[in-house]
């Protein structure tokens, strides 16, 4: 499997090494995100040390980087005598002139092995480090620790780093590149399970349907993604019964904070409290019609799971796992196909808006894209733009029947109804289909000047 995109990253990385200065880089990112790859592409070539760290006691640590040290320098004796404290190890490297990598993974259970660990980099860093020639990267998958106590501005660390990348996941056109020899309805039906993990991609087999993927994969008791959302979660957070209940609401449907509510039984307090630690952890987002002009103050949001597995793995296999430890895998299954098309549909729209953001797909360049909806009445995606009082709609089908003029005449009836922008404002039209047009509506869409997408193609 070739190494997918991480173009930016790696030309961020590459750029900071062709600095020639002492470099601090902060690399953090959800787990299986990737981080650890893009790190191994770009040390390829280059002099490094790779230290993975692990939940073992400082001085486990310290003789184990010890050696790393003495194989790379081939100082036998490091090896006998180890260093004692971190501090020994940044006196030795402001010793050495060569340009060297010190990749750390996994700092935060460096930090969980040692009270202060931050503080003794700071000064190391200060004292040391700063006027070597050494390539220092930390690297964390915990997002709390990493946000909290290594970017954070009450962290010792803070202003040291000379640079730092928050690793995403892979957005949709990334991602399908692991089956590039297929087509859309599977690349994006396997989106819509993986997401933008790459390390979930690599458990599907190329052969296999995404049906036959979910129930090897995912649904099998002791495969790798079957329990994965919890070992992620577990991780993450202290009380995860409660976070769990509030995600499998959302995942089902309940995106307002009173059905939220009503369907965990917690207080509304609460709920706001954990939605905002799930919020800081980017798991869960607010979202609001992007035609609200002052979103601090809306009280329309709704509530969504940004990561598609979690989302995936919440509404389809958590609620079921009785079933699935009794092996009744089939059943689950039949579930899933039943929801299939509404689920699908929600994906299908996350691509479309990234289609739109990213490929040129309309005739202004909008500032703004995401959905609108009021209490009786939603539309997919909308992009404005409000300097040049321009405004898109869009509606995405994600269905086996062909779109036709009902939908697009629809779409224009609910376009009357978003209240945003001045009088004159320029309008513009789109229709995703996963099935195609009719020939009714593509002639509609020829002369009215409607922009369709079957699948991720632009037709005209």
């Amino acid at each position: 499997m070739n190494f997918i995109n991480r173009k930016q990253e790696l030309d961020f990385l590459n750029d900071k090494w062709m600095s020639g200065k002492a470099e601090l880089l902060v690399l953090w990112g959800k787990r299986r995100v990737g981080k650890t790859e893009l790190v191994k592409q770009f040390i390829q070539g280059k002099p490094y040390i790779y230290f993975m760290g692990e939940s073992t006691s400082r001085q486990d640590q310290l003789r184990q980087i010890s050696d790393f040290f003495a194989d790379f320098f081939k100082e036998p004796l490091l090896a006998t005598r180890g260093f004692a404290a971190w501090s020994e190890l940044f006196m030795y490297l402001q010793q050495k002139k060569e340009r060297l990598i010190l990749v750390i993974d996994e700092f935060p259970y460096l930090m969980d092995a040692e009270r202060g660990l931050a503080s003794v980099f700071q000064k190391g860093w200060d004292e040391n480090l700063r006027h070597s020639s050494v390539f220092l990267i930390l690297l964390g998958s915990s997002i709390g620790m990493m946000e909290t106590e290594v970017l954070g501005q009450h962290s010792p660390l803070y202003g040291r780093r000379t640079g730092q990348w928050r690793v995403e996941p892979l957005v949709f056109q990334q991602a399908r590149l692991f089956r590039s020899n297929a087509g859309f309805v599977d690349q994006i039906s396997h989106f819509s399970v993986a997401g933008g993990m790459p390390a979930y991609w690599l458990q599907f087999e190329d052969e296999k349907d995404i049906w036959k993927n979910i129930r090897d994969h995912v649904l099998a008791k002791g495969q790798y993604l079957y329990d994965e959302a919890e070992f992620i979660l577990r991780e993450e957070l202290r009380e995860p019964r409660h976070y769990f209940a509030i995600l499998t609401a959302i995942s089902q449907g309940k995106r307002r904070l009173a059905e939220i509510v009503n369907a965990t039984g917690f207080a509304s307090t609460l709920i706001n409290k954990y939605l905002g630690i799930l919020g800081d952890l980017h798991i869960v987002e607010r979202e609001l019609p992007v035609t609200e002009d002052k979103p601090h103050k809306s009280k329309k949001g709704l509530y969504r799971i940004q990561d598609p597995f979690l989302q995936f793995w919440f509404r389809f296999v958590f609620p079921r796992r009785s079933l699935l430890e009794m092996g009744q895998v089939d059943r689950v299954i039949a579930g899933i196909h039943n929801e299939w098309p509404v689920y699908m549909g929600g994906i299908y729209e996350l691509v479309a808006a990234e289609l739109l953001r990213d490929m040129g797909a309309t005739s202004f360049p909008f500032s703004r894209i995401g959905r609108w909806w009021n209490r009786a009445e939603e539309i997919d995606v909308v992009a404005v733009n409000e300097n040049e009082n321009s405004i898109l709609f869009a509606e995405v089908k994600f269905s086996n029947r062909p779109v036709g003029l009902n939908i697009y005449d629809d779409l224009l009836r609910k376009a009357h109804l978003v209240t945003w922008g001045h009088s004159g404002r320029r309008e513009y039209f789109a229709l995703f289909s996963a099935a195609g047009f009719t020939p009714a509506m593509v002639a509609r869409a020829r002369q009215n000047g409607v922009g369709l997408w079957e699948g991720e193609k632009r037709i005209f």
